[in-house]
């Protein structure tokens, strides 16, 4: 009999209590829907087969993760677990078995999920049970007295004594394909809820002498699942506490560990400072020694070693070299790419450049589809001018060149070599090496005029 591991997830509900016209399960959680958690964590476990049970907002849900190679079960209509889980047997092989997971139930680790494949096989029930204080609302698991599970109560359909019990379901099962088929046959929909349970399998199990097995989780987090926004921003919290954990425990200084978001993968290396308020967002890369002030957004970036982010800036798709200092109030655009030890200071915008080896940029400028050569300094209030309305244009400014406060460069443009715009020039034409090029309206004071005054 194979080993085959199949994994079906439950993804149909409304989820009602989330007020949207989005369905539940693509509800973001560190930028990324709920579902999309579940799916990389049964993705590392490498299964045979992924089928997804989906229902409410089903072209939505579909859509969200048409990236994926999983196998797709309609639950038209929603009549419990049992009953979604029947409608992913057509796909499902006749051994192996089968891990139901849950769209819902986003932080679901797969060191979890490991430890009950661990004790599982494919003549075996397993159960992901844990022990709370409180377990008011969930399936109380029912021993014997040698301790061995016999069944599964939901707490509607549980007496007194039972709902005592601190031990609960989880939800999340592995279960045996020789047996699942005849046993959600047999599923029965005569409870308080009038739907079909999945836990009813347990009871089956242990009458056809299937041994109930049971594995816990590291953390009961793990399994909670999401009906709200209330518990998805709980759920939030928990999970970037947690990678805030990760960070301190690899030596990043988070000067408020309870204020960060990382929405995708922050690597860091050593003697990395984060600052209150950070956002990363995609593939981001913090090389040794990295400073990231207040309320920086960054997404899907590399900033190279002792560089400098001042607080509120920008970083979008964007590569800094080593030893730049950016900001505060700084903005790159998808496209930037800044050499080592570069400057760009407060309310300068950068879209779709190169800036050279120790070249500035300091004061409320625009820099777009430019190349910047090493050793230039750009004043105050410079502006490519790279639109006319239709495309796109370059501005080359190279090595060591000059460009004085308040100047307009109109792409297509070449600052050469060396070369010195005088403030508040309008470069239509190409600047020659190593020389000053100025562009002035003749300043002129109109004799006899007087400010207009209110009638």
């Amino acid at each position: 009999m194979g080993n085959v591991l199949s994994v079906v997830i439950l993804a149909a509900g409304q989820g009602k209590r989330m007020y949207s016209t989005l369905p539940k399960v693509l509800h973001p959680l560190a930028g990324k829907a709920m579902l999309r958690h579940v799916v990389d964590a049964a993705e590392c476990l490498q299964p045979a087969l992924l089928c997804i049970v989906y229902g409410h907002g089903a072209e939505q849900v579909q859509s969200a993760l048409s990236d994926i190679k999983a196998e797709w079960a309609l639950q038209a209509q929603q009549l419990g677990t049992g009953h979604a889980v029947r409608q992913a047997l057509p796909v499902l092989p006749a051994d192996g078995m089968t891990l139901v997971l849950f769209g819902d139930v986003p932080l679901i680790r797969v060191e979890t999920l490991q430890a009950m494949l661990a004790v599982g096989s494919p003549d075996k029930l397993v159960l992901l049970t844990d022990v709370i204080d409180n377990p008011k609302g969930y399936g109380r698991i029912v021993r014997d007295a040698n301790e061995r599970i016999v069944r599964i109560v939901e707490e509607k359909d549980a007496t007194d004594a039972e709902r005592h019990i601190r031990e609960i379901n989880t939800g999340i099962m592995l279960l045996p394909n020789q047996y699942l088929g005849g046993w959600l046959e047999r599923l029965s929909n005569g409870n308080a809820q009038g739907e079909y349970y999945l836990t009813d399998v347990i009871s089956m199990a242990v009458s056809d002498g299937v041994e109930v097995r049971s594995a816990s989780p590291a953390a009961s987090w793990e399994t909670y699942g999401v009906n709200s926004k209330v518990q998805l921003a709980e759920l939030e919290r928990i999970h970037q506490l947690e990678q805030a954990k990760r960070l301190l425990e690899q030596g990043t200084m988070l000067l408020d560990p309870a204020r960060i978001d990382i929405r995708g993968s922050l690597s860091v290396g050593r003697d990395v400072v984060i600052d209150v308020n950070c956002v990363f967002e995609g593939q981001v890369e913090l090389a040794d020694g990295v400073r990231i002030g207040a309320n920086c957004m960054i997404r899907n970036a590399r900033i190279g070693e002792q560089t400098e982010i001042a607080p509120f800036s920008h970083i979008d798709d964007a590569e800094v070299g080593a030893g730049a200092r950016i900001g505060p109030y700084a903005r790159l655009r998808p496209g930037a790419k800044l050499a080592d030890d570069t400057h760009v200071g407060n309310f300068v915008e950068i879209k779709k450049s190169a800036v050279g080896l120790g070249s500035k940029v300091n004061h409320l400028s625009y820099i777009g589809d430019a190349d910047i050569g090493a050793g230039v300094n750009v004043g105050a209030g410079t502006i490519t001018c790279n639109y006319d309305g239709v495309n796109k244009h370059k501005t080359v400014i190279e090595n060591n060149a000059f460009i004085g406060s308040g100047t307009m460069l109109v792409a297509p443009v070449t600052v050469e070599q060396g070369a010195t715009i005088g403030a508040g020039s309008t470069i239509t034409r190409h600047a020659p090496a190593e020389k000053l090029t100025l562009e002035r309206a003749k300043q002129v004071t109109v004799p006899g005029w007087s400010r207009p005054e209110k009638d």
